[in-house]
């Protein structure tokens, strides 16, 4: 067993570039570190024609000049140069980035390679016809791929045929972040928001299914704040005014970390009503969870109902559907013993399966079986 590793984490954007992936990505990275590995991460450079090499708390930071970008695919022809200069004990790949999976599959740099298994590739399909044949080479050469969640395995095309192969390792969060009250914090927000709150977190892109909650809350009396920025922003924004809703709807932007925690504990109910398959998870979840907030999600066959168990942590209802979000919402907001119960419940099972030094150590286990 070796006991200090050499690990190289390989990705397209790295912290402070904000999104999920992005967000584990560091906490890993930065967690592996601090636990005296020696590890470095591979990214693309958001500016473009310029690599950077930097030590951002403990963790080699390269960020490879970036040529174009294309469906959301950042191209760089220095990212597999400077792979190919890496001598690593393991190779962690994070999933979806092509450049960066080809680059592996040619180079094969390491001992053994795992891939922790984000999310399949929805929005860009075109990209998989082309893609899609080397995707099965690169999945089959993977000594052990990282699901998220059990229910991905089966509902993904891509995985199914190879659940031998699978161990799953949910994401994780520093738990503690959110478990300290804060009493005058909370009140000051309930003040300015005064009735029910809801909460939504995240970017503002077509998935998370933003148009069915902004349209349930003519149904709801209560207040929904919406916490992030992207590029559905405008239209959520025009939407909400069009129904005649900006005075229950407040769009506040982004929020600093500490903020963040504050708006979590103030909450009532925590609404991720995400339309389509590319919410494979849902780390906002596990952050709403270690605050003792109770979950409203939607079924899509993904991580977030294994996340959020339907009439234990929370509620779980059909995606696209404005109705049947405004009659759980109701329902919930209606029975504070209930609430109180499911938030309890979902505070437990954060701190229980959803705390980072967990996350670590089930990674580093993968790491040994395969070395």
């Amino acid at each position: 067993m070796i006991l200090t590793m050499k690990i190289l984490h390989l990705y397209k954007d790295y912290h402070p570039i904000l999104g999920g992936i992005e967000n584990h990505l560091r906490w890993l990275a930065e967690a592996q570190a601090a636990r005296g590995h020696e590890v470095t991460v591979l990214v693309t450079h958001p500016a473009g024609l310029k690599t950077t090499m930097q030590e951002e708390h403990g963790v080699q930071v390269i960020r490879a000049a970036r040529l174009a970008t294309v469906a959301s695919t950042p191209l760089s022809l220095a990212f597999p140069w400077h792979l190919a200069r890496q001598r690593p004990d393991i190779v962690h790949l994070h999933f979806p980035y092509p450049v960066g999976e080809v680059s592996q599959w040619l180079l094969r740099r390491g001992r053994a390679t795992v891939m922790t298994y984000h999310s399949d590739i929805i929005k860009q399909a075109g990209v998989l016809r082309v893609y899609g044949p080397v995707l099965q080479r690169v999945l089959r050469q993977m000594d052990q791929i990282l699901p998220t969640s059990e229910p991905y395995i089966q509902s993904s095309s891509w995985l199914r045929p190879l659940a031998a192969k699978c161990t799953v390792v949910p994401l994780a969060i520093d738990v503690k972040r959110f478990l300290a009250a804060r009493p005058a914090q909370v009140q000051a927000i309930r003040q300015r928001y005064p009735g029910p709150l809801l909460l939504f977190v995240g970017r503002l892109r077509y998935y998370k299914g933003l148009d069915y909650l902004v349209q349930a809350m003519q149904r709801i009396e209560a207040t929904l704040l919406v916490v992030g920025t992207g590029p559905e922003g405008e239209h959520l924004r025009a939407l909400t005014a069009e129904l005649g809703l900006s005075d229950k709807i407040h769009f506040l932007a982004d929020v600093g970390d500490d903020a963040l925690v504050t708006y979590f504990q103030a909450a009532d109910l925590f609404v991720l009503p995400s339309s389509h398959r590319s919410e494979a998870f849902g780390i906002v979840l596990l952050e709403a969870m270690a605050a003792g907030t109770p979950l409203i999600t939607t079924e899509l066959g993904t991580g977030t109902s294994w996340v959020n168990q339907d009439g234990i942590t929370g509620r779980v209802v059909p995606p696209r559907d404005a109705a049947a979000l405004a009659e759980a919402i109701g329902a919930l907001l209606q029975n504070e013993s209930q609430r109180a119960a499911m938030g309890t419940r979902a505070r437990a099972r954060a701190q229980a399966e959803f705390d980072l030094p967990v996350l670590v150590q089930r990674v580093m286990d993968v790491y040994h079986s395969v070395l």
